[in-house]
């Protein structure tokens, strides 16, 4: 897990850090319809996973806002260089495992292990695995049977949690367009509505152009 503390003293987020930091939930959340017909008529045509495009995109964009990369870590702010994903897997019995996925480059070789791993999932005893040892990643959810209008997460908070959550729904939309129901959650000390706007034009310019991002 590569990356450095921030140097508090000089950080122009130290006051809106400690002030939410006292909330006893400093998470705020934002619920959007993103276009995404161009991605899922990409995945139909070359028959690939439009589950696991929407995890390779969706972890691409976060990555690519500074606020998306920053977790509370031993009493400081800690900026990871890159992160990752980790998302629910829905398994035979309708109970869910965790399933994470390495950061690659190339959708090809994401989604190829991305394949492994939820089988892997999938197969496992009942049960949850968490790591809660690491803290480079991005929580994803999947409601593929609800076009949800607004989410909200079960919460067990302390001071360190900080972890971004992202709820995606159900395609739907009339004729040839299909919206998709996209639910962030940030810690408000790390993150504003500013920084979760960018997370958004860059997921919907992926969703937009997925050729561009999902060829190799």
């Amino acid at each position: 897990m590569s990356g450095h503390f921030i140097d508090l003293e000089g950080w122009p987020r130290r006051a809106h850090y400690e002030f939410f930091s006292g909330y006893s939930n400093p998470f705020f959340s934002v619920t959007v319809q993103l276009e995404a017909t161009p991605a899922r008529v990409w995945c139909r045509e070359n028959d690939r996973s439009f589950f696991l495009a929407t995890l390779f995109l969706a972890t691409a964009a976060a990555n690519e806002v500074e606020a998306f990369r920053l977790r509370i870590r031993d009493g400081g702010v800690w900026l990871h260089d890159r992160v990752r994903t980790g998302s629910t897997v829905l398994r035979d019995d309708e109970t869910f495992g965790f399933c994470y996925f390495e950061d690659h480059g190339a959708f090809a070789e994401f989604e190829r292990e991305g394949r492994d791993r939820i089988e892997a999932v999938r197969s496992a005893p009942p049960g949850l695995r968490d790591e809660p040892e690491r803290d480079d990643l991005i929580y994803f959810s999947v409601l593929p049977w609800i076009a949800f209008t607004a989410f909200s997460h079960a919460a067990r908070y302390d001071s360190e949690t900080s972890v971004p959550r992202i709820v995606i729904g159900k395609l739907h939309g009339p004729d040839a367009s299909e919206r998709l129901p996209v639910s962030v959650d940030v810690h408000h000390g790390l993150a504003d509505g500013l920084h979760v706007g960018q997370f958004l034009e860059h997921l919907q310019a992926r969703l937009s152009r997925p050729e561009t991002h999902l060829e190799s």
